[in-house]
């Protein structure tokens, strides 16, 4: 069987662990295509999984949810004119079988799982994907762009337009607006027609969020940002906050609502547990909203939206796959702004 190259750890553990060794590549299986791996980005989830969080995964493990490449073989089933078909990758995994996929709620499919955390992914030189999951892209979109999509933007994507409900003229806050899917969230937000309020850290972070377009940005280490949001929507408060951080923001984020308010939450990267007052909650008739990932026609109105050149994915480095465990580094420490891409 021939071998590829693959970024792999054997034990939970911190970066240490990954390393690049020899693999077997795979082979389409009926209705699958083979994707030579041109980009693949990281996400937090990765750091995640390599720590062993979630427990649910295969071991050793391939991490990489976020991939783009080139068809190079087709499965049984599978329109051979596919091949040389440039493609980005939908991780959504989900069953088609149950009451939530038959109404196009597949991100809450009881057995939904994401391609790269619960399954082998992409930090190597080809895949095996279903082809349904294997999205054509357009000549002028890269490949590294192309991989900083599917998990940050679709995540963003359906927090702001189907879960908050955004509408053009409504105040958004983005908490811990450097990362992968905030940024996404801030892009997402312009291009809907709402002002934008964003939370980092350094003066590179917050001159760059300006540059995306967000109308106020506090950089966390010098102001109080709740009390700032509220002196600068004139006493008021946000219409939407997106939440990602957890227990270090929860309680400024609540206070930076509205009357009427939604608050949407799609991780917690300082800690899962929070308190909440719920006086706050039904005083001031806030909404407190669980999201994660996308339906499949929210992923594919996500990328109709960069297609036409309304979003600009954003990447912070690239990096070759022999750099994996410095790019896990990377993200870890935190000082990125945006996606990393490894590529083959």
């Amino acid at each position: 069987m021939m071998q590829m190259r693959a970024a792999i750890f054997h034990d939970n553990g911190g970066p240490e662990v990954v390393r690049i060794e020899k693999v077997d590549r795979p082979s389409p299986g009926p209705g699958q295509v083979l994707v030579e791996v041109r980009a693949a980005a990281l996400n937090h989830l990765d750091l995640w999984v390599r720590r062993g969080i979630p427990i649910e995964t295969t071991m050793p493990h391939v991490g990489g949810s976020d991939v783009a490449g080139v068809i190079v073989e087709a499965g049984d089933g599978v329109d051979a004119g596919r091949m040389g078909e440039r493609v980005v990758i939908n991780p959504s995994l989900w069953c088609g079988q149950c009451r939530d996929c038959a109404r196009g709620e597949h991100s809450m499919c009881e057995r939904y799982r994401i391609w790269g955390e619960h399954t082998d992914g992409g930090f190597t030189e080809f895949v095996a994907v279903d082809a349904d999951h294997a999205y054509r892209i357009p000549d002028d979109l890269s490949f590294e762009a192309a991989a900083a999509l599917p998990i940050s933007y679709q995540t963003a994507w359906r927090a702001l337009v189907s879960r908050a409900r955004l509408k053009p003229g409504e105040d958004v806050l983005v908490i811990g607006a450097s990362g992968g899917t905030a940024i996404a969230a801030v892009q997402v937000a312009r291009m809907m027609g709402a002002r934008v309020f964003a939370v980092t850290s350094g003066v590179d972070k917050v001159s760059r969020l300006r540059e995306l377009g967000a109308d106020f940005v506090y950089d966390r280490l010098e102001v109080d940002w709740a009390k700032a949001v509220y002196k600068d929507t004139a006493k008021r408060g946000v219409d939407v906050v997106v939440e990602n951080v957890g227990a270090a923001t929860w309680a400024g984020s609540v206070r930076s609502l509205a009357r009427g308010g939604r608050l949407v939450t799609y991780g917690g990267t300082a800690g899962p547990k929070v308190e909440l007052d719920v006086r706050s909650v039904f005083w001031k008739q806030i909404e407190v909203i669980g999201t994660t990932m996308a339906s499949r026609s929210e992923f594919e109105d996500m990328l109709r939206a960069v297609f036409a050149g309304r979003i600009r994915p954003v990447i912070d480095s690239v990096m070759p796959l022999d750099q994996a465990r410095e790019a896990h580094e990377r993200l870890e420490a935190g000082g990125q702004f945006g996606k990393i891409i490894l590529v083959p």
